[in-house]
Parts: C-alpha cells; structure tokens; sequence
C-alpha cells in the first residue's frame, strides 16, 4: 500500500503540534500551581482577611473574561496567566488559615490537595491513554456549571449546611468533566492554545481543591 506524502506529512505536523500544545500546557500549569502556592503562603503569613479572599475571585475572574482573551495570542498571556494564578492563590491564604486553626485542620488540607492531585492525575491519563474524545459534554457541563452557580448564591441567603455539601460535590462532579473535556480538546486539536488550556485546568484544579476543602472540612466537623 503506497501512502499518500502530503497527507503523511500533515498528519504528522498535526500531531507534533497538539504534543507541543500539550507540552507547555503541563509545564505552565506546574509553574502556575507553584507560583500559587508562594502567593497562598505569603498570604498565610501576612494573615490577611477573609474579604481578600473573594476579591481576588473577583479580581481574577475580570482578567479571565476582560484581559485574557485578548493577549492569549501573545506572550503578555503569559503575565496575565500569572498574575491570575497569583491572585488565586493570595486569596487562598485566608480561606487555608481557617483550616489551619481547626483541630484537625492540617489533615483536611493535606487530604484535599492529595485528592486534588488523584483526581487530576487520574482523569489525565485515562484521557491521554485512551484518546476517547469528550467534546460531547461541553454542554452538559456548561448547563451544569450555571445550575451550581444558581444554587451557589442562593445558599449565600438561606445558608443551608446540607446544600452546602452538595454544592461542592457537584463542583467537584462539573470541575473533573472540564478536566477530561479541556485535556480530551488538547489531544484532538480543539485547544491550540496553551495559554487558555492552562488557564481552563487551572481553574478546575482550583475549584475541586476548595470544594475537597469544604466537604472535609464538614465531615472532620466544620460547623
């Protein structure tokens, strides 16, 4: 059977470029995850309040939806990736004090980075091993992700401990179907860009961690 060159050479080319794609995306997320957690524990030392933690949300989320779809395409993407990630991470600081003061505090934090980091490297590698493509969910997370949202700020006025709970499980549910729905994009060719692919995991990673946080939190007996 004689193949077809030019078609060789473009299937080749497209999977080059999805492993770079996918290369600086794990590579910029570990910087990013780092880069967070020197933020996350200067904030710890600096014991700076509550309130800072749901600015930096806010913050963040303004450079995600303002900043960063317009120099993604650039290397000031990169800075504001950064500058995202650390803001992230200042707010963390506060919410990881808390914890700290519980009696079993270190442990729930401990055990929720541990999940975290079984979760994500999970669900990579079946993603990666298999190549089974997730595109499918997208809207089904979407729709998800908005019901969460609805229920999220409901609770704010009704402060519901049982809805609480399962607000974050289902964050959890939602935020690991990103996971397998950005890195299933990535090895397809539906992300090309390693900064908006980082930005996407990151985020998912962020949101299953402070939701391990919360459920541990309650069940090691977090009124």
């Amino acid at each position: 059977m004689i193949e077809n060159p030019v078609i060789v050479d473009r299937g080749q080319s497209s999977a080059l470029a999805t492993n770079k794609v996918l290369r600086n995306t794990y590579m910029l997320l570990s910087m990013t995850l780092l880069f967070s957690g020197l933020t996350a524990g200067l904030s710890m030392a600096m014991q700076l309040p509550f309130a800072v933690y749901f600015g930096s949300v806010i913050g963040a989320f303004a450079l995600i939806w303002l900043v960063l779809p317009r120099v993604a395409n650039s290397g000031a993407g990169i800075a504001v990736v950064f500058v995202i990630t650390g803001l992230l991470g200042l707010g963390l600081g506060p919410l990881l004090n808390y914890y700290t003061a519980l009696a079993n505090g270190s442990q729930v934090i401990t055990l929720a980075l541990g999940g975290t980091g079984v979760i994500f490297v999970g669900l990579s590698a079946y993603v990666l091993t298999t190549k089974k493509d997730f595109s499918f969910m997208g809207g089904f997370l979407m729709a998800g992700f908005l019901v969460i949202l609805v229920a999220a700020i409901a609770n704010i006025f009704f402060q519901i401990p049982a809805l609480s709970l399962t607000i974050s499980s289902a964050i959890i549910l939602i935020m690991s179907g990103f996971i397998l729905y950005d890195t299933s994009r990535i090895i397809h060719g539906g992300e090309t860009n390693y900064i908006m692919a980082t930005i996407g995991l990151y985020l998912s990673l962020y949101n299953i961690f402070v939701s391990l946080l919360q459920i541990l939190g309650i069940f090691g007996g977090d009124d």
